[in-house]
């Protein structure tokens, strides 16, 4: 959009805005040059040097050769497109390159208009946008050296240690599991998530993308946790609840790897765009505010410290340094537990931990799993979902360590294996299905690291400790009132990181900020109506208050013959995120928009990955596998 008066007026020239960035045309236009009376006359070319106009303020540019072939090469290589002509490369849609006019005669050094830009912010400091990779210690197929890649491994891991235990610390005492049940599932989830780590680096998306429990399952897992008939049971009713969640994340994770490795993927792709990714996933942490603070303050003196150590640690003393590496704003989650947890540790006296000195877990460690369709359908909704937001960090992460986005078919590999993961994680009994973790974006723009090596070392370093009894039972002890302030700090960060999504559009735009605002309000309000129907003040229910929004499938609106439908459409309704999504991947692609409004996703072209060596050098996969699977044209470069 054009600068308004006060900017024409001052010369201001903001750092990062999604209307400035990219433009209904997508190229950079410079305004009219003014005639001065000053201008300097070039002797060689015989007529004045040519000034450089950027949001009004005219500037003189020297002249110099054109840059030798070398230097274009390199300019290229940074293009996210990679194909741009060497004449017409100008920032365009989501760091991809589009073809602008040719540029004026040989000057000294390249017009400031015509860098090339990410649209992803690549630096912590506040200091502007720069362009991609210049800030990153290690990219993607960076082996620095077995030190290094243990170090930024351990950091990266303990950065998402947050997101990996925290899910079992809320269902398994939802679901009436004791504390050897939950240091059991800890132990599994860091077994699991180590593993399928591991498998998503190699023969996934090759991103170093970390795979762990997501809070996308969270909410229908509660759900199922708190259906009717599991409110009567007697004796251990964990083992069977866990046997019920089993059948149903393995059905929906083969739905997943079906949807990725059969190519279905790459049609849905053409309905995802940020302007859907965004509130989807903002959706996913504002929907668990029942549950925030009203757990904090059933020991306020604890949980209160808790929040404010993680808010100032992430805020206040983001940018500390500590041997070059910004220690508080890394692990800002984990200090703020390490601090709390001592303090009460102190106060209670407490530590003594009878859990078994090694673990090992194995499949179907709980028993056989038990299918339900019901429950199953509803997961399967669910694993879509949970796509949906594996599409937006593919593409985050891409722009930070790699030299394109990936093509279509590494991203439909990516998600078909997610699915297998996910798979695993049924099998070993975590409680939810495996993704990639949407905090992971962050650690890496914040760390710096994006060697995929790293975080393979890490997830070795994961199992290995999954294994130790005493790990799962330490984690295992934290009170429930802290897992409530992290939570507070956890969700309120996978809102904003959802929202951030936007960066990629024209986030001033009216059509957005319309679809964005009405997928998030009616994401809040559609299922408080479906989880306040029919409950009265004198309800009976047996679930803790906090629970109470998630066992609607006893008293939804839907009240038809066919028990199983109502069950189906009455979770589904009050899931947060399911709402957000309908609402936008149905709005988003309805009303009118250009590409460059709407901020569709680019990815690389796979005829011209295939011909660019970097490209393929950061997707095949390894071993010499990929060729094998030349003839699946929809799971490959």
């Amino acid at each position: 959009m054009p600068p308004s008066s006060w900017a024409k007026r001052t010369g201001f020239r903001p750092k990062f805005s999604g209307e400035t960035n990219v433009s209904d045309s997508g190229q950079i236009v410079a305004q009219p040059k003014p005639k001065e009376p000053d201008s300097q006359v070039d002797l060689e070319l015989g007529r004045a040097r040519p000034a450089t106009a950027v949001n009004g303020d005219v500037r003189s540019e020297k002249l110099l050769p054109l840059p030798s072939e070398k230097e274009q090469t390199v300019k290229r290589r940074k293009d996210s497109d990679g194909g741009a002509p060497k004449n017409s490369a100008a920032a365009g849609v989501n760091g991809q390159a589009t073809i602008t006019e040719p540029p004026p005669p040989p000057s000294r050094r390249p017009p400031r208009n015509e860098e090339v830009m990410d649209v992803l912010p690549q630096t912590v400091d506040d200091d502007g946008i720069v362009s991609r990779q210049s800030h990153m210690k290690y990219e993607l197929r960076d082996t620095p050296g077995l030190v290094p890649i243990g170090l930024y491994g351990f950091q990266h891991f303990v950065s998402m240690l947050g997101s990996l235990i925290l899910i079992p610390l809320v269902i398994v005492p939802a679901m009436g599991g004791a504390y050897e049940d939950m240091s059991y599932v800890v132990s599994t989830v860091l077994f699991v998530s180590g593993v399928t780590t591991l498998l998503h680096t190699s023969f996934g998306s090759r991103l170093p993308l970390i795979q762990g429990p997501s809070f996308v399952y969270l909410a229908p897992a509660l759900a199922i946790i708190n259906s009717p008939e599991f409110l009567g049971l007697n004796g251990n009713n964990f083992k069977h609840i866990m046997k019920e969640l089993q059948g149903a994340i393995i059905i929906s994770s083969a739905f997943q790897a079906i949807l990725g490795y059969t190519g279905l993927m790459t049609v849905f792709l053409r309905l995802i765009n940020p302007v859907v990714v965004s509130p989807t996933i903002a959706a996913v942490g504002l929907s668990f505010y029942s549950y925030g603070f009203p757990q904090v303050g059933t020991c306020l003196e604890i949980g209160a410290v808790q929040i404010l150590l993680v808010i100032i640690f992430s805020l206040y003393l983001r940018k500390v340094s500590v041997f070059g590496h910004r220690v508080f704003l890394i692990y800002a989650v984990p200090l703020g537990l390490a601090i709390t947890w001592a303090a009460a540790f102190l106060l209670t006296e407490a530590g003594v931990y009878s859990t078994k000195v090694v673990i090992i877990p194995y499949p179907l460690q709980w028993g056989t799993p038990v299918f339900n369709w019901k429950m199953a359908l509803v997961m399967c909704v669910v694993s879509l979902i949970s796509s949906v937001d594996s599409v937006g960090s593919y593409h985050a992460s891409s722009l930070l360590v790699a030299s394109r986005p990936p093509t279509p078919g590494v991203l439909s590999r990516g998600i078909g294996l997610e699915g297998l993961s996910s798979v695993l994680a049924g099998l070993w009994g975590t409680g939810t299905g495996s993704t990639t973790l949407t905090e992971n974006v962050h650690t890496i723009a914040v760390t710096n690291m994006g060697s995929r090596r790293a975080v393979e070392l890490g997830a070795c370093v994961l199992i290995v400790l999954s294994l130790i009894g005493k790990v799962g039972g330490f984690i295992a002890s934290i009170p429930e009132v802290m897992v409530a302030a992290l939570l507070c700090f956890m969700w309120a960060m996978l809102a904003a990181l959802g929202l951030s999504n936007l960066r990629y559009s024209e986030a001033g735009s009216s059509r957005n900020m319309i679809i964005v605002g009405l997928s998030l309000f009616f994401s809040l309000s559609i299922p408080a109506y479906f989880q306040q129907y029919g409950i009265t003040p004198n309800s009976n229910l047996s679930v803790p208050s906090y629970f109470q929004p998630y066992a609607v499938a006893s008293h939804g609106p839907f009240s038809t013959k066919y028990g199983g439908l109502n069950y189906v459409m009455n979770t589904l309704l009050s899931l947060h995120m399911v709402i957000a999504f309908l609402v936008a991947v149905i709005l988003d692609n309805t009303v009118p928009g250009s590409p460059q409004e709407r901020g569709v996703y680019v990815w690389s072209e796979p005829e011209a990955a295939r011909r660019e060596p970097a490209v393929a050098k950061d997707y095949e996969l390894p071993f010499r596998v990929g060729r094998f699977f030349r003839w699946v044209k929809w799971v490959g470069l």
